[in-house]
């Protein structure tokens, strides 16, 4: 495994097919507003992902279909006045881009023209082979996702390991293989087997950021709330967290009730 660390002063799509040919992992976190995004960026991560997982984990609904297309910009918005170093890519949300390529392409120049975003992000492969096309014949870079694709998950029905079989596996390598052809910078590849994610990203030439698809990839990507702990009701396999935010935040908000209750804030050194 790789500890190469380059000082690239902004990340570029090239940036990323530099760092996979120099052996370099990419670390990849999803941001949401301008906070996070500030402490995330000032860490050096390599790409924020403006994830449609906001859906989630900032308004609570049970999946990733409800978030829309505006909610998506304000939330980029607020992640690109806080990055500096940081690629910002965006999710195009269910319903943007689906079922008519011209609506997508509408979709991403909405994205970039006023999010400010650097690239858009979009799930599937060949069956949104005209989607993809329109967007980069319009300029906008392209990152692909392959594996368990969240807003298909009523399709699904669970979310489950995608690509165990051997039918599903060759899809998944064919459309893979389709997306780099057709020119997306970077493919996800979520919650597969980590053989099969390890073929895939010796196939390419271009990076392949896993979530739940073993180390065998070129990146990884995780949901931010998650791996610092905050979300606490969440807790596959692939999930490592690196905080426990969600008991450290309660415990200050309950010693802050305290205070508050016993006249012990403000101090008096904390008044005027």
């Amino acid at each position: 495994m790789s500890a190469i660390k380059s000082n690239y002063k902004r990340i570029t799509v090239k940036s990323l097919i530099d760092m996979k040919s120099n052996g370099e992992k990419i670390s990849m976190l999803t941001a949401y507003d301008y906070t996070m995004a500030h402490i995330v960026d000032g860490a050096g991560i390599d790409v924020i992902l403006v994830g449609d997982s906001a859906s989630n984990v900032m308004a609570g609904h049970e999946t990733t279909l409800p978030i829309t297309l505006d909610q998506m910009i304000y939330h980029a918005s607020s992640v690109v006045r806080a990055a500096k170093r940081s690629l910002v890519v965006v999710d195009l949300p269910f319903g943007s881009y689906q079922s008519d390529p011209k609506e997508a392409l509408r979709s991403a120049i909405r994205i970039m023209k006023e999010s400010g975003g650097h690239a858009v992000k979009l799930e599937g492969g060949k069956e949104i082979k005209d989607s993809i096309k329109r967007i980069l014949h319009a300029g906008i870079p392209v990152m692909g996702h392959l594996g368990l694709t969240p807003q298909s998950i009523y399709k699904f029905g669970t979310y489950t390991v995608r690509a165990k079989e051997d039918q599903e596996a060759e899809k998944l390598i064919e459309d893979a293989l389709f997306l780099e052809r057709s020119g997306c910078f970077a493919i996800v590849l979520e919650k597969i087997p980590a053989d099969l994610a390890r073929k895939v990203a010796e196939q390419l030439t271009i990076p392949v950021i896993g979530i739940g698809a073993g180390n065998g990839v070129d990146g990884q990507v995780l949901v931010l709330p998650d791996m610092l702990g905050m979300t606490h009701e969440f807790n596959p396999r692939f999930l490592r967290r690196y905080l426990n935010l969600h008991e450290q935040m309660t415990g200050a908000i309950e010693q802050y009730i305290t205070d508050v209750k016993n006249v012990d804030f403000p101090n008096e050194e904390e008044q005027y």
